[in-house]
């Protein structure tokens, strides 16, 4: 987003601001980084086609799993939990993502926003994603390390769990509905019967 803000001549933002900017989708963050006086319908649009031309070319870029979610992932597979994803990237993305760093599980349903989707926290896919995966919404465990994340799982009602390894202070996840909080990746077992 930088690099498409200082292409057109604007002021770029301090890297560690984008934890509060990213999470709701690319249309979101460029109406959240973009200054209000230019903010139109048109300019939305532009930028929204750069950033995610600047993302094509750089979306692996500094990227990789957290520490302790391959361990997760592990221990899930071992007890044949089913896993989703769900993002509100957009969803030939999301697939890249999970294609290229996360290709030895077996993920259910990987899926990112299409055209015509209302992104999170928006509850409409996640309880898709329930209901292809025969889970009773209150049955199912949503991790998140975002207020969006929260909100889903809530509107879904979903057992949220926020993740502290993430974007976000562990006071806004509870805020936004968290009913539990994580600092480990491997803590998610404990929602597990043995």
């Amino acid at each position: 987003m930088n690099a498409v803000l200082s292409e057109f001549g604007f002021a770029t933002h301090p890297v560690d601001s984008y934890r509060h900017f990213v999470g709701d989708g690319m249309e979101c963050l460029v109406r959240r980084t973009v200054p209000r006086e230019h903010l139109n319908e048109k300019t939305i649009n532009k930028f929204f086609e750069a950033v995610r031309d600047q993302y094509h070319k750089r979306w692996a870029d500094n990227t990789k799993p957290y520490p302790g979610i391959p361990e997760l992932l592990n221990s899930l597979q071992e007890r044949n939990i089913p896993k989703a994803v769900l993002s509100n990237k957009p969803d030939d993305f999301t697939q890249l993502t999970i294609r290229k760093f996360l290709p030895d599980y077996d993920f259910k349903i990987v899926r990112g926003l299409r055209s015509g989707d209302a992104p999170k926290p928006d509850p409409t896919i996640a309880l898709q994603i329930a209901d292809k995966l025969d889970i009773h919404p209150h049955r199912f465990i949503y991790l998140g390390d975002t207020n969006t994340d929260m909100q889903t799982a809530c509107a879904a009602g979903m057992f949220g769990v926020g993740a502290l390894w993430g974007f976000r202070e562990a006071e806004e996840l509870k805020s936004h509905g968290a009913k539990a909080l994580l600092d480990n990746p491997l803590e998610v077992m404990k929602f597990f019967k043995k």
